[in-house]
């Protein structure tokens, strides 16, 4: 497995595959792998030739109370784990690699960023579209794999793919869950033993609400509430909890094959999210 560290040494990492006719799938990340990174980075060896995992955490998606100095990171872990499931390459440029003057141009999506997560983190996915875009850039790849719990990111990414004619296939992965239904985090490591036990409540509140969904599917605000008040039982402070339209992120009216109920919750100094469909459980 090699270990890129600048963009000139992707670009020749690049071009020696497709000189070999092969063709490259990219699993971007901001390390400290889990599970879950790696069940993306195996489905990757199963869509193209080549797996070319990128390992930076992106300031400009952190506002300045947030983690960015704190977040979680495990470099020779991460080669290790990384190694094991098969990736070829890690490109893991520092700042001024991916930086390297002051970035004037920022790509936004608004309709889809000022809802769910962009309520409380206006300036996060601005940050995480306008990197991703020079990922696409910097590794010309053919396909691209994320995590289906960072489920409105998804939903910003492809609708960017789409707007902007980028040639990339975007993939999705359903979230992989710890053996009590907690979705597998890198912030997870955050968590006290206590508030790692009440953070199980995020999936029994959305097990709740699949439950409720299934005979009252014209009953949103009553799945929502119920659900929300799970959460209010174990004490966790509620960011946001919504049941909305996959594509568009806007409030569903009633519930159907595309209704995803997404929340988000702090616990301690920790904020977790979650998501799932309705109907269509995965």
């Amino acid at each position: 497995m090699k270990i890129l560290y600048t963009r000139l040494e992707v670009s020749d990492f690049i071009r020696k595959n497709r000189t070999q006719g092969n063709t490259i799938c990219l699993v971007p990340t901001m390390g400290f792998f889990h599970d879950g990174h790696l069940a993306l980075m195996k489905r990757a060896s199963e869509i193209a030739d080549c797996v070319l995992v990128t390992l930076f955490v992106n300031p400009t998606q952190f506002a300045l109370d947030e983690d960015l100095n704190d977040y979680p990171r495990d470099f020779a872990a991460d080669c290790e784990k990384a190694k094991s499931v098969g990736v070829q390459a890690i490109f893991c440029p520092d700042v001024q690699e991916m930086y390297p003057q002051d970035c004037l141009t920022v790509v936004n999506i608004p309709d889809l960023t000022k809802t769910l997560c962009g309520m409380s983190r206006p300036t996060h996915f601005a940050g995480v579209a306008t990197v991703v875009v020079k990922l696409f850039n910097i590794c010309q790849t053919d396909f691209v794999i994320f995590g289906e719990k960072d489920f409105q990111q998804l939903t910003v990414i492809r609708q960017m793919v789409q707007d902007l004619n980028i040639p990339v296939k975007v993939h999705s992965l359903p979230i992989v869950r710890e053996h009590d239904g907690l979705a597998m985090s890198s912030r997870n490591s955050y968590l006290s033993r206590p508030e790692r036990i009440q953070a199980v409540c995020l999936f029994k509140a959305l097990q709740s609400g699949r439950k409720l969904a299934v005979k009252n599917k014209d009953r949103v605000t009553i799945i929502r509430s119920i659900s929300a008040a799970i959460l209010k039982e174990k004490g966790v402070e509620i960011d946001y909890i919504a049941i909305v339209n996959q594509y568009t992120l806007t409030d569903s009216e009633y519930i159907d094959e595309n209704s995803v109920l997404a929340m988000a919750v702090k616990i301690g100094k920790t904020r977790l999210i979650d998501n799932g469909f309705l109907l269509n459980w995965r």
